[in-house]
């Protein structure tokens, strides 16, 4: 399954008004260690179809999320449930990592 793109305009909308989890993973094409994670999220989007949505913000189209919530770094994924940040990540993970930290906050 593919990534949900989000922009700064529509994560309102997107992620904090969701009905269900939603991992966000804000990412940038110059980024080597976002270049190797992306397949890993593309991957994890698919296998937790039924649980949550993993959706994705360019920082560098739109760069005002990320600061919203404290973050400079990238890769960085921001898991909201509820309309608010139940758990993050921030740097390159392995499949095997994002699935516990998902697994601990589902």
């Amino acid at each position: 399954m593919a990534l949900v793109t989000v922009t700064d305009a529509s994560f309102d909308t997107a992620v904090r008004q969701a009905g269900e989890p939603v991992l966000v993973y804000f990412w940038a094409e110059w980024s080597g260690a976002c270049r190797m994670m992306t397949p890993t999220l593309e991957a994890i989007s698919a296998e937790y179809a039924a649980k949550l949505t993993v959706a994705a913000l360019n920082i560098d189209r739109d760069p005002a999320t990320l600061p919203r919530y404290q973050e400079t770094a990238i890769p960085a994924m921001l898991l909201f449930r509820n309309g608010a940040v139940a758990g993050k990540r921030i740097g390159p993970h392995s499949k095997a990592q994002i699935q516990e930290f998902l697994d601990s906050h589902l």
